[in-house]
């Protein structure tokens, strides 16, 4: 899950929900349908959505944060999952919710997690170098950045953060560890202000996004979201996906064009290719309004694409 790189400066509420009414009209309620919000956070999208549901409709919200969990609504017709969304199968499978009529991710970083210093998402604040967005995992982003080689720590700081001095950046954060280890925010700063390329807070937040998302797996769970999803959502179901980061956008893309994250196989015999589970709605990816990007400028590289199974 990416964000703008200026995210953490932008406020002090826990996450505003990017895209809202987008979002909602995209998804087409029904008032006695079955829906997952993948990616509860503040709650902006599911309550938008219980509001269009009847009293027999249903909602299955999804968030792995445990601080996300104090946003809970009080709600009959909501079960609140205290778990990442790639397990999205296994319990909707659990508690008899499959088919669903709908799915719906924001992919953003809750500001609260920028806000909250102790968790070692924010540069603002000197703190154990944590990351984790379920605390519950073991591996934080100092054992991450004690345990990965050179070529792992390059290839993410290039991919992930899109920091030009990948190579020059991994090679000094190899050598500091050797002398001491990178434990806390400030250790991670020291050796990245000196390798500064364009504006530093800018430089600085790429490199803390590229780590969040290596110590979090982000774009495997996207990965594994997706690829069950043919077998959740039933036919005309909508799955709409809100994204901040480039390679989930690309991956989101190619996911609704074909029902896969690679090249579609070709059959050898006759040439043709299996049709695709899914019927992108809007032909081009729907961004925020000039209004909303006043009011919540953290939504500017949002992207919102929207699909409907067959």
């Amino acid at each position: 899950m990416g964000e703008h790189p200026d995210a953490e400066l932008l406020g002090n509420s826990y996450h505003v929900s990017v895209m809202l009414a987008e979002a909602v009209e995209a998804l087409d309620v029904r008032a006695d349908g079955v829906y997952v919000d993948a990616t509860f956070g503040g709650g902006g999208h599911s309550r938008a959505i219980l509001e269009r549901l009847g009293p027999s409709g249903r909602l299955v919200a999804f968030d792995q944060d445990e601080d996300a969990q104090r946003n809970k609504i009080e709600d009959t017709r909501l079960r609140f999952i205290p778990e990442n969304f790639r397990h999205i199968g296994r319990f909707l499978r659990v508690y008899g919710m499959v088919p669903v009529d709908g799915v719906l991710a924001d992919l953003g970083v809750s500001s609260h997690q920028f806000d909250e210093g102790t968790r070692g998402f924010s540069i603002r604040t000197d703190a154990p170098l944590d990351m984790r967005m379920d605390r519950r995992q073991e591996r934080t982003a100092a054992d991450w950045l004690r345990e990965c080689s050179e070529a792992a720590l390059q290839d993410i700081l290039s991919r992930y953060g899109e920091v030009r001095n990948a190579k020059s950046l991994a090679k000094a954060l190899m050598a500091s560890r050797e002398r001491s280890p990178i434990l806390r925010v400030r250790d991670l700063l020291e050796v990245l202000d000196p390798l500064t390329i364009g504006h530093p807070h800018r430089y600085r937040a790429q490199v803390f996004q590229a780590l969040r998302m290596a110590v979090n797996d982000e774009l495997g769970a996207l990965e594994e979201l997706l690829s069950q999803l043919p077998d959740l959502i039933r036919p005309g179901g909508r799955l709409v996906v809100i994204t901040f980061h480039s390679l989930e956008d690309r991956m989101v893309k190619r996911f609704m064009r074909s029902g896969t994250h690679g090249q579609l196989q070709e059959d050898v015999l006759f040439g043709t290719r299996p049709d695709a589970p899914f019927e992108p709605i809007y032909r081009k990816p729907v961004s925020p309004s000039g209004e909303e990007l006043k009011t919540n400028p953290r939504s500017r590289s949002a992207r919102l694409r929207a699909t409907v199974r067959k």
